[in-house]
């Protein structure tokens, strides 16, 4: 038989290195659950310690003048740690909170929804109400007890001193999914900005959260500070706003715009501040707090006029005629006219067999009495000279995207970049577009509606302002701007910069002769000479628009500033549905203006105050079925 000899010290050598492998294991296991896996850290510290967050104070809203606009009021949250809740009344709780059963085992669930609720964790506090009424909250606090595992957070909620400038200020709401994945400051029950300042400045008025370390005993009871408070976290309030809006105007046009669709917007030129910007209907940005937000979010959403859009930045409409004297400096600076060019009007622009037509008014005309009367002729031949000058262009195409160009210089077919979410670009036409519909040979008669602000282009009421504040600069603009100064930040400079136009300041004073002629009412077929204020000692340059609408009646347009030299507010009104631009937009304009630069309505204009406040045009819209 053979015998088999083991050798010792290899025996010991398997042993060693058996003995290494469970070590290296239970090493690896420990190093997994202490320092990658925290979940155990998280268990003994929640045993011990309850991480409670300190919401800071919203930012504060003030306007030019410094009267507060928004403030906080104090509210409360129901939160939780879902490993300490034990067995309760729930039917008490759901009586205390005003809430069915089925909607307390919703919320549950939901809390519990990862998706929903992303970064759940049984150990960590959860938003299960908020905002509760001083009677939920007085009688919860006396049956706290009752309740292990569930404690009463302190917040803070807007509110507003004024029902006015809801497009201005925004709503906040809970942030979604979305943002809570996007940004890890906000979880389940935060708040966020969705609309107006509050979104376009939400990171300087949400400030930063604090903590409150708080000692348990072994039944979960709160016994005091962690070493005495000394590891707490302070929460910063959000940093204060000044807003460039004067409250008392914007009050004053969202009066006057009561019951009508459409916009007022006035800009300061010497620095793009905008003063007001009406846009109507509006809403009371009151009712957009606490418990009520879901139902008022509902209706206003389901009204057919639409009162959550912002018609100021976001409607985009046909400019109409106060396109006009954006037309005639690119006219000027290209050299297809000079001011004295003349053209007859035979009652509309004759090659087109009188269409786009006119209304009756001297003829010939040169280029300043045209921008007085409005002359649609003048500036279909304005457009002819220059995109069917082949000496100049070679092509329709080449000259279409120099029109193109110095157009959008003058702040038309993009984004101003106001600080305020939604602005929409309106729309300038390139030869492309014309190209895929019309092949390559077209002319301007073919395009021809587009030189009287019809057709193709569409703006909005803030870029037809900025025009005005362009004119009025004689040649620049500044970024329209809403927020003034924001608490312990150095101005933003960007604002500040002058954006100038394509066009040489010397053909700006033609223009502006135009539109102070229009005012002024001397010349036969004067479009808007309603707003003339010469009897206060105020010459206002002006340009009406009667904005053709396919869907309806037209629309009311106005724009301008006041006073001719050194200028101090240019505005723009758009009234949907109400025609003659000096039918509507004229008149509130001039109130608007004599708000701003006298303080007051003369008594002589009351009436036109009451006749514009009193009036209702609001078109009918069709319910769906």
């Amino acid at each position: 038989m053979k015998r088999y000899t083991f050798n010792t010290e290899e025996r010991k050598r398997n042993i060693i290195a058996f003995i290494g492998i469970v070590v290296l294991i239970y090493m690896v296991r420990l190093f997994f659950l202490q320092i990658v896996n925290n979940e155990y850290k998280i268990s003994a510290d929640n045993n011990a310690f309850l991480n409670k967050i300190l919401y800071p104070s919203r930012g504060l809203v003030y306007d030019r003048n410094d009267k507060l606009l928004v403030y906080n009021q104090p509210t409360y949250d129901v939160m939780f740690v879902p490993r300490e809740v034990e067995a309760f009344d729930t039917l008490d709780f759901c009586n205390i909170l005003n809430m069915t059963t089925d909607e307390f085992h919703k919320r549950w669930k939901d809390v519990k929804d990862a998706r929903k609720n992303p970064g759940y964790s049984t150990y960590t506090p959860q938003t299960f109400s908020t905002q509760l009424s001083n009677r939920e909250y007085g009688v919860l606090q006396e049956k706290m007890y009752k309740f292990p595992g569930f404690y009463i957070q302190y917040r803070t909620i807007r509110d507003y001193a004024y029902p006015n400038a809801s497009h201005v200020l925004g709503y906040i709401a809970e942030a979604d999914k979305k943002k809570m994945e996007e940004d890890s400051y906000y979880s389940r029950g935060d708040y966020v900005g969705k609309s107006g300042v509050e979104n376009s400045y939400e990171t300087y008025l949400r400030g930063e959260k604090g903590t409150e370390i708080l000692l348990r005993d072994a039944h979960g009871r709160i016994k005091g500070r962690y070493e005495n408070g000394q590891y707490d976290r302070k929460a910063v309030p959000g940093k204060n706003l000044k807003l460039s809006i004067d409250m008392d105007l914007q009050a004053y046009g969202e009066m006057l715009m009561r019951n009508k669709r459409g916009a007022i917007v006035m800009i300061e030129p010497a620095t793009g501040e905008v003063l007001c910007l009406v846009a109507t209907p509006c809403y009371d940005p009151a009712i957009m707090v606490g418990r009520q937000f879901r139902e008022s979010y509902s209706r206003l959403y389901s009204d057919p006029n639409k009162p959550l859009f912002n018609r100021a930045i976001q409607g985009t409409y046909p400019p109409g005629s106060t396109f006009k004297p954006a037309q005639a400096l690119i006219f000027l600076q290209e050299g297809a006219i000079e001011p004295s060019s003349s053209f007859s009007c035979m009652h509309g622009y004759p090659v087109l067999g009188g269409r786009p037509g006119c209304h009756p008014h001297a003829s010939p005309l040169s280029l300043v009495p045209a921008i007085a009367t409005s002359c649609n002729a003048y500036f279909c031949y304005g457009l002819r000279a220059l995109l069917d000058n082949r000496k100049t262009y070679p092509t329709v195409q080449e000259a279409l995207e120099t029109w193109k160009n110095d157009i959008v210089s003058e702040g038309y077919g993009y984004r101003l970049g106001i600080d305020l979410p939604g602005e929409s670009r309106g729309y300038i036409p390139n030869s492309n577009v014309y190209d895929k519909v019309f092949g390559k040979h077209w002319s301007s008669s073919t395009i021809i509606s587009i030189a009287i602000g019809q057709g193709e282009i569409t703006a909005t009421p803030l870029q037809i302002a900025n025009l005005a504040t362009t004119i009025a600069n004689r040649g620049y603009f500044y970024t329209p701007h809403i927020v003034k100064e924001i608490e312990g930040e150095a101005p933003d400079t960007a604002m500040m910069e002058r954006r100038y136009t394509h066009i040489a300041k010397e053909h700006y004073e033609v223009v502006v002769e135009g539109m102070a002629q229009a005012v002024a009412g001397g010349t036969a077929g004067s479009t808007c000479k309603g707003i003339n204020l010469s009897s206060h000692g105020i010459i206002v340059c002006g340009k009406t628009g009667t904005a053709e609408n396919p869907h309806g009646k037209d629309h009311s347009a106005f724009m301008g500033f006041a006073p001719k030299d050194n200028p101090q507010v240019a505005i723009a009104v758009y009234v949907e549905n109400a025609g003659y631009g000096a039918t509507w937009a004229v008149p509130i304009g001039k109130l608007m203006v004599e708000k701003y630069l006298l303080g007051a309505i003369p008594a002589q204009d009351k009436w036109i105050e009451e006749r514009v406040k009193d009036t209702e045009i609001l078109p009918y819209v069709a319910k769906k079925n």
